[in-house]
């Protein structure tokens, strides 16, 4: 495997404006291919799809490369790979049509892990069917979630289980496979957010378990909105509201309204992206991407070791990403200071590491952290070592009260 970051970098025309970037987990920038299909999708004749005029012949391909992609990228069925306009949106439109089959006493199990988006909308749609919500905590001293945490919650009457593949919040990648084994022996459903894991990880959702799984391509350099994953099977038995004459064959039925066809050429283009980072070009493009996945986690690695390092001897720094098995994520906090003021001293000196919580809400409070939470500094596939120099350097004019390095 090759991994040259310094030609990757050479094709993000944002990273051009001289920012050090550590807003992964918000979004990457884009990549110059990515741009390009984007335009070209909306250069060419584009029309409702259809197999007569070069306009609907365009849009049907589109269509059906964008699923092709995603299914190679997930391990999925490309019948099942479902468009929709972000993963929160995708959630709440399962949730609901979930929630018409639950009954006064079921039970849904929701992780204080996860970003509210994976939280929320099962409240509400067991609220609206009278179904009883179970919590799983995760070790706020470690950030681990373990399969017991969920599985002593499991019995007869769980409905369903949602759950993050990793913390966008402090990067935890729980044992999902472990997971997905207890919720099926409970005859549960799980619908797995993996919208911080799918940039990080290389994805296989049979693997997994995942009934559902939902991420965003603007996670890993494609255009914003979101995706699911499913069986076939599994969306045929679902029965979402709907327009009368719209399609009601799967996945057409959970799409509402005419799709986007640039941002879907955008996304395939964003995953063929992907899976030339290894610098392969033999195999198909599953393969390809397998081996990409690892390569960019070999190269964060790399990058986050000697970034731990040195946060690990700095006085007055609490990194809050402890897990054994996590992303390329750290949530900072500071005696005695506020996180937002290191955000604000950064962006000062051209480095982007954002402050909050990241509507991983549950998440912080559980830390201790409140509705703040902290400086979130997460590392992205074009990250390098001279990102990491800005970063702590700036860190380290924060801590002395200097408005520079």
């Amino acid at each position: 495997m090759t991994y040259d970051v310094g030609a990757l970098r050479a094709l993000f025309p944002a990273l051009r404006a001289g920012t050090a970037h550590f807003d992964g987990p918000g979004g990457t920038q884009t990549p110059t291919p990515v741009i390009e299909a984007f335009a070209d999708a909306l250069s060419r004749p584009l029309s409702i799809r259809g197999t007569g005029l070069p306009g609907e012949v365009n849009a049907e391909a589109i269509v059906g490369g964008f699923r092709q992609a995603m299914a190679d990228l997930l391990g999925a069925d490309p019948s099942g790979i479902v468009h929709g306009r972000s993963a929160t949106q995708l959630t709440y439109d399962v949730a609901r049509v979930l929630a018409k089959s639950w009954e006064p006493g079921d039970e849904v199990v929701v992780s204080r892990l996860d970003h509210d988006s994976n939280i929320r909308p099962w409240l509400q749609a067991a609220r609206s069917a009278g179904a009883v919500i179970r919590w799983a905590d995760f070790d706020p001293l470690t950030g681990e979630l373990p399969p017991s945490a969920i599985g002593d919650l499991l019995n007869g009457r769980t409905r369903l289980v949602a759950v993050t593949a990793a913390s966008n919040l402090i990067g935890t990648r729980p044992d999902i496979a472990a997971i997905s084994r207890l919720v099926h022996g409970a005859g549960a459903l799980l619908y797995v957010d993996g919208v911080h894991y799918t940039a990080h990880s290389f994805v296989d959702v049979a693997e997994l378990g995942a009934d559902f799984f939902v991420c965003s391509p603007y996670k890993f350099f494609g255009p914003h909105h979101g995706v699911l994953a499913a069986a076939p099977d599994l969306l045929e038995g679902l029965r979402p509201d709907k327009l009368l004459p719209s399609s009601d064959t799967v996945p057409e039925r959970f799409e509402l309204g005419t799709l986007p066809y640039e941002s879907l050429a955008a996304t395939r283009a964003a995953v063929d992206f992907l899976a030339g980072l290894a610098g392969g070009s033999s195999g198909g493009r599953r393969a390809r991407l397998r081996s990409s996945l690892a390569a960019i986690e070999e190269h964060e690695t790399a990058v986050s070791a000697p970034l731990e390092q040195a946060l690990a001897s700095m006085p007055g720094v609490t990194v809050h990403s402890r897990a054994a098995d996590r992303t390329p994520t750290l949530l900072l906090t500071f005696d005695g200071l506020d996180a937002a003021d290191a955000y604000r001293c950064l962006a000062g000196l051209g480095v982007h590491a954002p402050a909050g919580s990241f509507y991983a809400i549950e998440a912080s409070r559980h830390l201790g952290l409140g509705d703040a939470g902290g400086l979130r500094v997460g590392l992205s596939p074009y990250s390098d070592g001279s990102d990491v120099e800005r970063l702590l350097e700036g860190l380290a004019a924060f801590l002395r009260g200097s408005p520079t390095p």
